[in-house]
């Protein structure tokens, strides 16, 4: 069966994968209601029916497992062409795995559709039972039979609002089935019952696709709420989101001679991010170009916190840092989390707290009781000791910055002032 979303007859399943069918006749249901290539995006999963891609003429994204339906859901929300049609492909794996995804687009009634291909098993990786799996179905996971029920996944669909849900045995021509689910406006879902060549039939040799479906209370069947389908609310629209971003004005004067690297490490909860910021800010404001990237645990206010900040004269077009020129250091945590880019410096600055075991490096080394003002102060003294040391910015561009910022009253200044000139 050829069409014109699909470059070729030969599909790469097995023989006999239900897979071939549901692709096939996708694309014939999208003919039948007149659906060019172009006019189409394709979402596919992580699985076997995701090898799909190559063979399509139409617009495909690819996309992480279980994730397929939130990539599609982003494209709903953001297309706001009610001639195109968004589809997505996805197991009954993925399906589970992304079920939060799947019922927040119904709930949502976003305006797309998605193709389960529920072959009752993880097939890609191995046959294993999945979230959809039929009670007493066998799986590599379960030879005597899968001891749980599958999730009712058109009636969860119904429950969440989507407009329309359908199940259907993959068995013939389902063009037609598929082309309703295609043409409803909001949210629609096809699940198409399938039984996996490599392990399905193997596992449950004789057992055809309706007494399975029987069986296990998953009739075919149609699942609808009359919605309306999801409009996009009018609201402000900012097509540059820099302009939201208040201009930084040159005001001071650098002294930086070559693109230089500053890597600042403590401990969570001690200021870190905000010490690069102002860092950042204050640079830009002597007419630096900046970057500013932040590392810390998932865990939030627990073990490191670290920044990299580049600073050049030039325009930077590359954001990482593999070795630091300057390695500002303020805590055991930044240290530790430090110690081994600190090691392979051969050359440049590192700036360290008085408190720390000084690490093995061929950097110059300087020392200072940053501290001393206080755990939650001492990154900010550290980068204003920084402009102090090097005079590459002014430690008056920093203080400007903490006005600007309306950061005078929460740091104190007359302290690190103090201790500055000490």
């Amino acid at each position: 069966m050829s069409t014109n979303l699909l470059n070729t007859d030969s599909l790469p399943y097995c023989k006999g994968c239900g897979h071939d069918l549901i692709a096939k006749h996708t694309t014939k249901a999208l003919e039948k209601l007149n659906y060019k290539a172009l006019d189409v995006i394709i979402v596919t999963d992580i699985g076997c029916h995701g090898i799909i891609d190559k063979c399509l003429n139409t617009h495909t994204v690819h996309g992480l497992h279980g994730r397929s339906v939130a990539l599609g859901a982003g494209i709903a929300l953001g297309l706001n062409h009610p001639d195109k049609k968004i589809i997505v492909f996805i197991g009954d794996g993925g399906a589970t795995i992304g079920l939060q995804h799947i019922l927040e687009a119904a709930r949502l009634n976003l305006n797309m559709t998605v193709m389960v291909h529920n072959n009752m098993l993880y097939g890609m990786t191995g046959g294993q039972t999945s979230g959809l799996t039929p009670y007493g179905f066998r799986t590599t996971t379960s030879y005597d039979g899968n001891p749980f029920g599958g999730y009712d996944l058109c009636g969860l669909l119904q429950s969440a609002g989507s407009s329309y849900a359908c199940r259907i045995l993959g068995i013939g021509d389902i063009s037609d089935k598929l082309a309703v689910a295609i043409g409803t406006k909001g949210f629609s879902l096809a699940e198409v019952i399938e039984i996996c060549p490599g392990f399905g039939m193997k596992l449950n040799p004789k057992r055809k696709l309706g007494e399975i479906a029987e069986s296990s209370g998953r009739k075919p069947g149609e699942w609808i709420n009359r919605r309306d389908k999801f409009e996009m609310p009018v609201t402000k629209k900012t097509n540059n989101l820099f302009e939201r971003a208040p201009l930084i004005k040159k005001e001071f004067t650098h002294y930086l001679k070559q693109k230089t690297t500053i890597l600042i490490s403590g401990s969570a909860g001690e200021g870190i991010q905000l010490a690069a910021t102002i860092l950042s800010k204050a640079s830009m404001r002597s007419g630096l170009s900046v970057t500013q990237k932040g590392s810390y645990p998932v865990t939030v206010g627990v073990g490191f916190s670290a920044a990299e900040v580049n600073l050049s004269d030039k325009h930077i077009f590359f954001h990482g840092i593999t070795q630091p020129d300057i390695a500002i250091i303020t805590s055991e945590d930044g240290l530790a989390y430090a110690k081994q880019r600190i090691k392979q410096m051969q050359n440049g600055m590192l700036i360290i707290d008085t408190s720390l075991e000084k690490p093995i490096t061929k950097a110059e080394i300087v020392e200072r009781d940053f501290r001393m003002v206080g755990a939650k102060y001492a990154a900010l003294y550290a980068i204003l000791y920084y402009a102090l040391k090097t005079g590459v910015i002014s430690t008056e561009a920093v203080f400007k910055t903490l006005d600007q910022e309306g950061l005078q009253d929460k740091f104190p200044l007359a302290l690190i002032k103090d201790a500055l000139v000490k």
